[in-house]
């Protein structure tokens, strides 16, 4: 698979209009693709297994997307071999009023995976710069200083406060993916009528969801200029076709798999000594009564 062609590392020229949401590749055929991904699942088992041994860098893998674009299928379904006690996902939903009380970037900086884990952000801080710039009622609602709210360059500035942020994780070891799950308007309808016929479906949908459809565009703005002012080539955006899921989420395997294998991960070398002990401990075992 050639993921470049969905890595987006310098922004400048990006445009949302260039990536079709039906992108397929050489794979044509949906059977084809879920055995692919069946195997990098079992090659991320491994590679999570000598990231957790290794304990010295971590990956995060962001999440965003419009409503119904397969977000929770993909964690699902490419994480599904993953050791729980290695992997930690969050979901981030409307601030909290401690969240509200602090800066946009902090209640994503607790979350952050520890050496040797796996993070999962199902949505994040780039909330601050797609909702709240669709709906500017949200940022009249922050506890920000009027000068900040005021500020004509505020994306700008907050463009920049996410790349330095980023790039400190990066420089302390933290490794970052960033996957956009393309999906078009007519393909979100299709899902949402889907959920609404389905009585099992039914929980997953609210009116407000079909209500924000309306606002389709200004996501589609908000996500572009997102996507043009963090991109970077220590954080780079991927830009993945969602209208088929089976291929969103062979590319999410696919783009994790080769991210871990560039890290250069290592199973710990075993000390003489430690060698030494584990001879011991064989002799103690074999020499025990049944």
């Amino acid at each position: 698979m050639e993921i470049e062609k969905f890595e987006i590392i310098d922004g400048a020229s990006f445009n949302l209009a260039n990536h079709p949401t039906d992108f397929t590749g050489d794979y044509t055929a949906r059977k084809d693709g879920e055995k692919a991904l069946r195997k990098n699942v079992k090659r991320l088992r491994y590679l999570q297994n000598v990231l957790y041994a290794h304990n010295k860098y971590s990956l995060l893998i962001i999440f965003q997307a419009m409503d119904a674009a397969g977000k929770d299928g993909a964690i699902k379904h490419v994480m599904s071999g993953l050791n729980p006690q290695g992997t930690q996902v969050y979901s981030f939903k409307k601030p909290s009023e401690e969240e509200l009380d602090h800066d946009f970037l902090w209640r994503c900086s607790k979350a952050l995976p520890e050496r040797g884990r796996i993070g999962i952000f199902n949505r994040s801080y780039y909330e601050d710069v797609l909702i709240v710039r669709v709906h500017p009622t949200i940022l009249d609602s922050k506890r920000l200083p009027d000068e900040i709210k005021e500020d004509p360059n505020i994306w700008q500035h907050r463009y920049r406060q996410i790349r330095d942020f980023e790039r400190h994780m990066n420089e302390n070891g933290t490794r970052v993916i960033k996957f956009f799950l393309n999906i078009s308007r007519e393909e979100q309808k299709r899902r949402f009528l889907a959920r609404i016929d389905t009585p099992e479906k039914n929980w997953k949908f609210s009116a407000a969801d079909s209500a924000e459809r309306a606002f389709w565009d200004e996501y589609m703005h908000a996500y572009t200029e997102a996507i043009r002012g963090t991109s970077s080539e220590v954080s780079p955006w991927y830009v993945l076709p969602a209208d088929n899921k089976w291929f969103t989420r062979l590319a999410v395997s696919e783009i994790v798999a080769r991210k871990l294998e560039s890290m250069k991960l290592e199973y710990p070398t075993v000390t003489q000594e430690h060698l030494e002990s584990l001879r011991e401990a064989r002799e103690m075992l074999d020499g025990e009564s049944e």
